[in-house]
């Protein structure tokens, strides 16, 4: 049920299930959420100014999302993040500002992440 076809962000659950309504969500089953990210890297995605670039990679394809971070990001969910074009802040946010979404991930690597075989990493790099 992976569709990645979402305008504005993408998103990432500990959920083992996808609806048809999750057009954003590029992965499933992950083994953290927001709440569950060190505090090191937190603190580095609540610093103003913070530049975030996060990499999908599945197998040998991987795509490279540039973001940024904000004072005001809450991470508090224990089963979501979400990455977002806009500057919407809700406890789900992993950044903001990026510039990508979900349909703008090569269609290769969407057609891996739809495989339930598939395991998937997501880096997340602040500077």
């Amino acid at each position: 049920m992976v569709r990645a076809t979402h305008p504005t962000t993408i998103e990432i659950t500990t959920e083992e299930y996808l609806t048809e309504n999750g057009d954003c969500i590029i992965g499933v089953g992950a083994s953290k959420g927001c709440a569950g990210l060190g505090a090191a890297l937190k603190e580095g995605l609540r610093k103003r100014g913070s530049r975030v670039t996060v990499r999908v990679v599945a197998g040998s394809k991987s795509f490279e999302v540039r973001a940024a971070g904000d004072p005001k990001l809450q991470l508090s969910d224990p089963h979501e993040m979400i990455i977002r074009r806009s500057d919407f802040v809700s406890e789900r946010t992993l950044a903001v500002r990026a510039d990508a979404a979900s349909r703008d991930l090569p269609r290769d690597l969407v057609r891996l992440l739809r495989n339930p075989d598939t395991r998937a990493r997501l880096e997340i790099e602040v500077s």
